[in-house]
């Protein structure tokens, strides 16, 4: 009897001591888990987040005053107005951060006296009307900025040093020039906007003066680009270049549109042929071609002349890579009675058979234009 009771006590010290073991090990398992888990947990939270940054741009094309335009502004006493030809398109750009349009007809100054082709010379309220619109970007780069010589190149220059606008295209001096070669920042992104043009019809740049406008040649991009490709992540060239009135970009277009690309460039914003051409890409760069007239009178020459082209876009840089998203398109027609008078930029949203006649159909007509395919050889 006293045997059996020595051993049940010892099963129940046995027992007792398999209970601990098996409490302590479960315990320690637990432990072991908990480790793990806020390891783990530790491992999620330290992954490095990649940064995404992002800037929109919103682009239109030619400002090219005809003297029906500024006339149809004017309000006495040498004073012009052009407001009211921009206020159904404020609110379509008003949300990007970079608003951009070639300024065609030179800001020269009115003792130079106010003219039209084929030597235009346009009044400061276009440049300050343009800004109080919300444009914020402007190409200075195309075939008429000599029409007023040297001395039209400097007071457009000092014109548009004495606003807000970011520019490129035109400068007072070698020096000047080279300054102009700025980096920005919008968004935390870091930028450079340069402008060339293909032709000044014909007028020679002063010798000594070929600073005066920014002339295109693989060299002088090359030597532009180098100057800061390496400080920036984004770079926008706005070239004035392809064949007036044509819908299809030329072969010289192509090619300096992929010598560009070769060179780092991301975005190129295209005009001169006063017509709308395709927007399409060079491996990783964004290319359009030409955006149209914005504003115009050359109603006479035939409905392509006064639709224009707005691109808006988003551009967005991750781990060194821009690429672009929400890239979209919005014609725009330049209104006036038959007499050129009410002069008005009107989006085709906003537009009715009454303002143009059979405008849904015409507006298919001209995207079919800016979605065509462009064949590089």
């Amino acid at each position: 009897m006293k045997n059996k009771k020595i051993i049940f006590v010892i099963f129940l010290v046995l027992l007792f001591l398999f209970g601990f073991i098996y409490f302590v090990f479960n315990l320690y398992n637990q432990q072991i888990d908990t480790e793990k888990e806020i390891e783990q947990q530790k491992e999620i939270i330290e992954e490095p987040v990649i940064e995404e940054k992002r800037m929109s741009l919103v682009a239109v094309g030619d400002a090219l005053i005809h003297n029906g335009i500024y006339l149809d502004a004017a309000i006495g006493n040498g004073n012009y107005d052009f407001s009211s030809m921009f206020t159904e398109i404020t609110p379509l750009i008003e949300n990007y951060d970079l608003k951009y349009y070639n300024q065609e007809t030179i800001i020269g100054g009115k003792n130079l006296g106010l003219s039209n082709y084929p030597r235009f010379n346009s009044p400061d309220e276009i440049g300050l009307d343009m800004l109080g619109a919300g444009f914020n970007m402007v190409s200075l780069a195309n075939n008429h900025a000599m029409d007023k010589n040297e001395t039209g190149i400097l007071y457009s220059v000092n014109f548009w040093n004495n606003t807000s606008a970011i520019t490129s295209g035109q400068n007072n001096s070698f020096e000047d020039r080279n300054n102009k070669i700025k980096i920005y920042e919008q968004n935390g992104i870091k930028y450079g906007f340069l402008a060339y043009t293909n032709s000044t019809n014909g007028i020679n740049l002063p010798k000594g003066k070929e600073y005066l406008v920014n002339i295109y040649s693989e060299e002088q991009v090359y030597e532009d680009i180098n100057k800061i490709k390496d400080n920036v992540d984004v770079i926008i060239v706005a070239m004035h270049w392809g064949d007036e009135y044509s819908n299809n970009p030329n072969t010289l277009q192509k090619q300096q549109a992929k010598y560009l690309s070769s060179l780092g460039v991301d975005l190129i914003i295209g005009s001169h042929p006063h017509v709308i051409q395709p927007v399409s890409y060079v491996d990783n760069t964004l290319v359009i071609y030409s955006l149209g007239n914005f504003i115009s009178a050359q109603k006479s020459l035939g409905l392509s002349k006064i639709i224009g082209l707005m691109v808006g876009v988003d551009i967005v840089l991750k781990e060194g890579i821009v690429t672009f998203e929400n890239i979209n398109y919005n014609l725009l027609y330049t209104y006036c009675t038959s007499n050129y008078k009410n002069f008005k930029v009107i989006p085709f949203d906003n537009l009715t058979d009454d303002i143009l006649k059979n405008h849904e159909s015409i507006k298919q007509e001209y995207m079919s234009i800016v979605t065509k395919e462009v064949i590089y050889d």
